[in-house]
């Protein structure tokens, strides 16, 4: 009887109280959306499903990634709401798969050739343009400040910023000199045609002269002849000329010969040389600063980079774990360090944080970056850094050298100054992972038109579309790696460092309507501005107000920030992603002018770069954090909905409750809501401290949901609930009655007429 009296209640309770209890807001959420945009983002539910992908199905049952295969069902919980937030340490001890070592390495040596000297500086722009002159040039813009080495030119034709040196006059008394400024060791040069959409210019063979005054000029010679050397057969591939005699002197003078036919005499260099002490010399060569951190500063390929990771565990075995997130398509393992006083855990209330280097894998600067700050922390950590000990038992950080292994290990066997400014960019399936996120700003676009109530739509956590995880889909294994870690981890702010100029992009990355630039911004603008900020005025070089632009484009006039749509839209890109998919704020940090810098350079970007990356990392603490709990039993609410006044993205809270919003300072108004709970508000302030806000929350379950749960224990329905429901049905059954009685007065009147 108590069973029957108990169904009879909940029969009465839904039919009662179905529209008059308060419940927490809910979403509409429909995979196939972009696939079909005459729907609204469908299926009313506060934990919006989406499809798995099959990085996360492989890595929760344990299998390896190579073995999953795609799986659309929309079954899988939010990211980071999940109770399992690890992947399984990795035994670096293990030898490499003698399957992929063969695939990658198929010759004993491929390691690059090493020069006797490194560059003079080109195209990291440590030689300067006031060092660079020519016989002539055609106008500014083809300058011999624009003879380096990769440089790129800008879109239009006639641009102030054009892809090389071009001679006013096609003869063979044109030339192109670098002045050392002190004595040096001349070894080689390395040469590249014209960077250019419109022309196609290289020179073919050329001379090579040097000096002590730049008045008296002497040919580099083959034995007896002048020498004569080999240049380019098309405008992007480096073509390596070492000197039959290396030659001492200031300057060096590159001397045209020959040239593409249909073409005229232009050129792209770096030139290879020791510098030699002088104490008469007024000019430092050696300005750049030398870091007194002692850290293993050369490029690491994949067998280099295993070695150093394992060093640094073993190091730090107490605050360091390193684990995989899969593997690229070649089979080459995606290595996260782990930095934290608890590896391996996720804390209550301690942040996660990323950097992910080596999207493109030629962009070669950000991996030695990230391996140069897990030695940091390592061994900042061992002396007693406070700052470093405060941020590592605060926060839990994650770092992942090289996301496209494979990309790194095709530039590296060509050296960093033969690579080109593509080689190693794409995947070995020629995908750029910068376009292989899902497009979930396009799902987002098309619902806030098509969708009349503004209340349905969702701003956070979009779910990915079914098309996009089918086996069809043209999807890197490294991207579903990378979506599977952001699913499995609460990440709360992220980096992806890049190379190839020197400015933060902040999201959005795409514009709205497909235009090829436009600004525009995410509901959180001021804070990825403020984000954008922090990293640009700390680094060295990007604060250096009288740096020179790096290729076409002078950040310097946006204070080296720009909103990535406004530079150039891209689609599919990770900062967009990570935004729209999960809890975690992302920029991309373009670090230097040269996407592969010459390891002699390594020591001076980690200076350039060290003090931004420890002060964006600790970014992750402002703001306002706190832990959703259940007021009758105080567990934490998994999935909680996050929202504050005036900004139209919400986040969530992670599997045990834990939330960070990350927030200027400021007074805000916070609302959090859960499925079955009561939604609570408060006033929460942001202060100007380098620690977050606490902003607790306490919810209270429906008498819905209470009922639920005790009738799916089979337990007897306490009389204070009785008691409520009772309330509630005398209230809907007045409402109603009222509402007949107004109707019935109404036909009485119509009918008196």
């Amino acid at each position: 009887m108590a069973r029957l009296g108990a169904s009879l209640l909940l029969l009465i309770f839904m039919f009662v109280v179905s529209d008059a209890l308060p419940t927490s807001d809910t979403v509409t959420v429909n995979n196939s959306v972009s696939a079909n945009p005459g729907r609204s983002i469908a299926e009313t539910t506060s934990n919006p499903t989406r499809a798995s992908s099959p990085q996360s199905t492989a890595e929760s049952a344990g299998r390896p990634a190579a073995t999953a295969q795609p799986n659309a069902s929309a079954t899988a919980k939010p990211p980071g709401t999940g109770p399992s937030l690890g992947f399984h340490t990795e035994d670096l001890d293990e030898s490499i798969d003698k399957s992929v070592e063969k695939k990658v390495w198929s010759k004993e040596n491929e390691e690059p050739e090493e020069q006797e000297c490194p560059p003079l500086g080109l195209e990291s722009l440590r030689v300067q343009d006031t060092q660079l002159r020519a016989s002539s040039f055609q106008r500014h813009g083809l300058g011999p400040h624009r003879g380096r080495l990769n440089i790129q030119s800008g879109l239009e034709d006639g641009d102030i910023y054009d892809g090389a040196w071009c001679a006013k006059y096609e003869d063979q008394n044109q030339w192109l000199e670098v002045d050392a400024r002190q004595p040096t060791l001349f070894t080689g040069v390395i040469l590249q045609g014209r960077n250019s959409i419109w022309s196609w210019d290289w020179v073919t063979t050329y001379k090579v002269q040097f000096s002590n005054d730049s008045i008296a000029w002497k040919p580099s010679m083959n034995g007896t002849k002048e020498a004569v050397f080999e240049g380019n057969q098309d405008v992007e591939t480096p073509v390596l000329a070492v000197f039959p005699e290396p030659t001492v002197a200031r300057y060096i003078r590159i001397n045209p010969q020959t040239w593409f036919e249909n073409g005229t005499v232009c050129l792209r260099a770096e030139v290879l040389g020791c510098p030699l002490p002088d104490p008469n010399n007024i000019y430092t060569w050696g300005t750049e600063q030398e870091s007194t951190d002692k850290l293993d500063f050369r490029h690491h390929n994949y067998k280099e980079m295993r070695k150093l990771m394992k060093s640094v565990n073993e190091d730090c075995p107490d605050i360091t774990r390193i684990y995989s997130i899969g593997k690229s398509y070649m089979g080459l393992k995606l290595y996260v360090m782990e930095i934290s006083d608890n590896p391996g855990k996720h804390e209550l209330g301690e942040p996660e944080f990323r950097y992910v280097a080596g999207m493109h894998g030629n962009e070669a600067l950000g991996r030695e970056l990230v391996l140069s700050l897990m030695q940091f922390l390592c061994h900042e950590y061992k002396q007693g850094n406070q700052r470093i000990v405060r941020l590592v038992k605060e926060t839990r950080i994650h770092l992942l050298p090289s996301m496209n292994p494979d990309g790194y290990e095709m530039a590296y066997k060509k050296g960093s100054e033969l690579a080109g400014w593509a080689m190693g960019r794409y995947s070995y399936e020629g995908i750029d992972m910068n376009h292989n996120f899902a497009d979930l700003n396009s799902v987002m676009w098309d619902a806030l038109e098509l969708e009349t109530d503004k209340s349905k739509l969702i701003n956070h956590y979009i779910p990915i579309p079914e098309k996009y995880t089918s086996e069809e889909a043209f999807v890197a294994p490294e991207t579903r790696a990378v979506i599977s870690w952001m699913q499995n981890i609460p990440f709360v702010l992220s980096a992806n460092l890049h190379g190839g100029e020197l400015v933060v992009t902040y999201p959005f990355d795409m514009t709205r309507d497909w235009a090829p630039s436009e600004h525009t911004p995410t509901p959180d603008d001021s804070f990825f501005r403020w984000l954008a900020t922090v990293y640009a005025s700390t680094n060295q070089v990007m604060s250096n107000p009288d740096r020179r632009p790096c290729h076409n484009e002078d950040f310097l006039r946006h204070n080296n920030i720009i909103n990535g749509a406004e530079w150039h839209t891209v689609p599919g890109s990770m900062n967009d992603f990570s935004y729209l998919h999960t809890n975690c704020f992302e920029v991309t940090v373009e670090l230097s002018c040269d996407k592969f810098p010459h390891a002699s350079e390594l020591p001076t970007e980690w200076e350039n770069n060290k003090e931004s990356l420890l002060v964006y990392m600790e970014q992750v603490h402002r703001g306002i954090k706190g832990v959703v709990r259940d007021k009758d039993t105080e567990a934490g609410i998994a999935d909680a909905i996050i929202k504050v006044d005036g900004i139209d993205h919400h986040i969530r809270s992670a599997f045990d409750g834990d939330y960070w919003r990350l927030l200027n300072p400021g007074d805000y108004e916070v609302t959090a809501s859960a499925e079955g709970y009561f939604s609570n508000r408060r006033m929460c302030r942001v202060e100007y401290d380098h620690y977050p806000t606490i902003c607790d929350f306490l919810l209270t379950k429906t008498p819905k949901q209470r009922l639920r749960e005790i009738l799916a224990k089979g337990g007897k329905i306490p009389k204070d609930l009785q008691l409520r429901l009772r309330a509630l049905r005398m209230k809907k059954l007045r409402a109603t009655t009222k509402a007949i009685n107004r109707r019935r007065a109404r036909e009485r009147r119509a009918r008196a007429l």
